[in-house]
């Protein structure tokens, strides 16, 4: 039996995988290893219903140390990779890119070259919707070119395109997923959802981007795992796939339903000068994932979003250091 390492595993969605693994697919592997550096958006509590099962570890560091990675292939036998580590947030790679190239390439290629040299299972690079730049209408394939438009999106891409030189050059086996908007408990609140969720409890304003119409297509956390799971088991090497939540709202519509949930008033909406290169329309055509491994969806967007909410409202302690 082998070991399963998750890089990045104390972030939002990497926690929310290991949770899944443990859960559904704990006896197929002897240990699943954390590696997470824990910088500011990922975090020990994240892990605290998990920590002390038998088939769990968890180490701080960072990916792009050779010696560590190296360390930890060979001392848990590691046969397979799922990379959530990267640093995510648009506005603060707007502000500096350089962390960005550090994790997300750096960080990637390490990881590739230990896997390459050390493992015989699969690397799955999960990466994201917005490499594909922005749509006005339709839906982007697997097949479409790159196309990013901030540092973290440019990052991110890098990272892909590294993963396939990799398959294509060493014939490492490697998987990359694109899934768009993930929203649901534990995400740090410096993103749209949980920001706005946490202001409205404490009655403050919602900082709201432009004129609230750039478009997001949003899945819930576990949707995406579900997903990230069926691709390390079923993938096919060499293979992107794009996962979807099939919801498209606009960031004023989503805006409007949390100040339903609250039964806030309209005013409570502050339209800020826009982001720098803020892409308008972010839609993907999963229907490879959703063909070739019947994936669906389990999430309604209602429902999960009134489920967060009751989440941020009774998990106080948990959000608050963080703001």
């Amino acid at each position: 039996m082998t070991s399963l390492l998750v890089t990045g595993g104390a972030g939002f969605i990497g926690s929310h995988f290991v949770e899944e693994v443990l859960d559904t697919q704990g006896d197929s592997f002897e240990l699943v290893v954390v590696l997470d550096l824990l910088t500011y958006s990922g975090l020990e509590s994240n892990l605290e219903s998990f920590v002390n099962q038998p088939k769990f570890r968890f180490v701080q560091g960072d990916i792009a140390d050779k010696q560590l990675v190296q360390s930890l292939l060979k001392d848990f036998r590691i046969d397979s990779i799922v990379n959530f580590a990267a640093e995510s947030h648009v506005d603060r790679s707007i502000s500096s890119a350089t962390p960005f190239v550090h994790t997300n390439v750096l960080g990637v290629t390490n990881l590739l070259e230990c896997f390459r040299d050390l493992c015989k299972g699969r690397f799955v690079q999960i990466s994201t919707d917005e490499v594909y730049g922005s749509i006005q209408e339709g839906s982007w394939s697997e097949s479409e070119p790159l196309a990013p438009n901030s540092p973290y999106s440019a990052s991110k891409a890098a990272a892909d395109m590294m993963a396939m030189a990799f398959y294509k050059t060493y014939g490492v086996n490697v998987c990359i997923t694109r899934c768009s908007n993930n929203y649901g408990p534990r995400q740090f609140p410096e993103k749209l959802i949980p920001l706005f969720i946490t202001n409205l409890i404490d009655g403050q304003k919602l900082p709201l981007y432009g004129d609230g119409k750039n478009v997001r297509d949003w899945i819930h956390v576990t949707d995406h795992c579900k997903a990230v799971l069926k691709i390390l088991n079923q993938g096919e090497s060499g293979n992107v796939y794009n996962i979807g939540g099939h919801q498209e709202v606009s960031n004023l519509e989503i805006t409007l339903r949390l100040l339903r949930e609250f039964d806030a008033p309209k005013t409570s909406i502050d339209f800020v000068k826009d982001r720098a290169g803020h892409d308008f329309r972010y839609s993907v055509d999963d229907s490879k994932i959703r063909s070739q491994f019947e994936f669906n969806n389990l999430v309604p967007f209602e429902e999960g979003l009134r489920d967060t909410v009751k989440w941020y409202q009774s998990h106080e302690s948990w959000w608050r250091k963080l703001k």
